[in-house]
């Protein structure tokens, strides 16, 4: 790779050598199998009118709508995407179903899709051009202009991924918001540091060189206090993902993995197990079968010891609240390394240490819930944790961070796309497929709309 600096090519090829090729599964492309060459289409302008799904209210179905406003560009930062791939993703059913995060209506919902860029931005940024294949992924669910369930839609440029060629349109459409959750997880919930793989972002540091006020007050405490320095992630430390047959479960072990984490994931062993312990990307150090949780957190404790600090539940309160037993704060005097010191700039004051734990000996617990967390008050020694995902959307310097990681870690094939279960055809199958997900048929990987 020409232009590539040192120590990105001897961080390369150590993974290189640490990481075996993976075993390409029916529906994945490694580097090394390029998918096929599609035809490239002459660039057009965008219409006026377009064909969108709207939602005109809860506990109803998305209705096909011709004739609706092809969205407009506000800023410099903004770019126009012809849709071509749609990732279905659970809160498309749940949002309508149980009547949350729909702000207004008639609403047009969708939060990553993949497809051809027709308007670049007009900032100095050169990163996106005219025709590049990219992903759009759209945290930000109060603009409709981002939402996927159009033929056109507005992306950020610090939100937009360019695909390489080694990915389809469809599989480019399955990883954008599991890979956003995930990174922000493990990164700043968790304080795990990336800039070992592939020059990736430091995330716990990067948001504490913001000034405060460019952080919305609800995620301000979840980025700033929610951990102290000497507890963080580290190489070697144990996470435990619950209900790791997910997307988002998929992309954070794969992320976890490649900074040196040993993972324990708890699935269904009967429907994932094999998939799971024969996936190279995916296959973890513990696979807990979740059909008894009692057994499960049995399982982890005496496997594990003591070790396990960090958790990650996909699932909701309920597998949460048993996640929570598996978790063991761990005491620092008898730990093998002691904790780094804390490296203050000059005139900065000491961070404030969280609430818990009183006692300074112990090293916390963290227990990340990205759709629930247990309904009890954190137990001392452990904390709980929101993913703060508006900081992708709202902080350009932490968008930009990510989207151009994840460029780099797909075009070096460090990490692969989840699989895909199904393609339905056309705006008008999105009912029929969220029928499937509502009916439990879609299960270890992503359903895709073509558009």
């Amino acid at each position: 790779m020409s232009g590539t600096s040192f120590l990105r090519k001897m961080s390369l090829n150590k993974f290189r050598k640490s990481l075996s090729s993976p075993k390409p599964d029916s529906l994945s492309i490694t580097k090394t199998e390029k998918a096929p060459v599609e035809p490239e289409e002459p660039l057009t302008p965008p219409p006026e009118t377009q064909t969108v799904l709207l939602l005109h209210a809860a506990r109803q179905p998305y209705e096909l709508t011709d004739d609706y406003p092809v969205p407009q560009l506000q800023d410099g930062h903004e770019v126009l995407v012809r849709t071509q791939a749609i990732g279905l993703n659970p809160i498309d059913w749940k949002a309508p179903d149980f009547n949350f995060a729909i702000p207004t209506l008639p609403y047009i919902s969708g939060r990553e899709l993949a497809g051809t860029v027709i308007q670049a931005p007009s900032s100095s940024s050169t990163r996106l051009q005219e025709k590049d294949r990219v992903l759009v992924i759209s945290t930000d669910y109060r603009d409709l202009r981002k939402a996927a369930y159009q033929e056109y839609v507005v992306g950020l440029d610090y939100n937009t991924v360019r695909l390489p060629p080694s990915l389809t349109i469809e599989q480019g459409s399955t990883l954008g918001v599991a890979f956003v959750a995930a990174a922000l997880a493990l990164g700043v919930c968790a304080g795990l540091d990336f800039s070992h793989v592939l020059d990736g972002p430091d995330l716990y540091s990067l948001v504490r060189d913001l000034p405060a006020d460019k952080l919305a007050d609800d995620i301000r405490a979840e980025c700033l206090d929610s951990i102290r320095s000497h507890e963080r992630a580290k190489r070697g430390d144990w996470l435990a993902v619950w209900g790791g047959s997910s997307t988002s479960a998929n992309l954070t072990i794969q992320l976890a993995k490649l900074a040196g984490l040993k993972t324990v994931a708890v699935v269904d062993k009967a429907k994932h197990g094999l998939r799971l312990a024969n996936h190279k990307a995916i296959r973890t150090d513990l696979l807990v079968d979740s059909h008894d949780p009692e057994r499960a957190v049995a399982i982890m404790r005496g496997n594990l010891n003591g070790k396990l600090r960090f958790g990650i539940d996909t699932r909701g309160r309920e597998s949460a609240t048993s996640l929570l037993q598996a978790l063991s704060p761990g005491n620092l005097g008898g730990s093998e390394q002691q904790p780094p010191a804390v490296q203050l700039k000059e005139g900065e004051a000491p961070p404030s240490p969280p609430s818990t734990p009183h006692d300074s000996t112990l090293l916390s617990a963290h227990l990340i819930g990205l759709t629930g967390l247990p309904k009890q008050t954190a137990p001392e020694g452990t904390l709980f944790h929101t993913v703060p995902i508006k900081l992708f959307h709202e902080v350009p310097a932490v968008g930009e961070a990510l989207v151009s990681w994840l460029e780099r870690l797909l075009e070096e094939g460090l990490v692969q796309p989840p699989e895909i279960i199904d393609v339905e055809s056309g705006l008008g199958s999105v009912n029929k497929a969220l029928d499937r997900m509502r009916k439990g048929e879609i299960s270890g990987g992503k359903l895709v709309v073509r558009v």
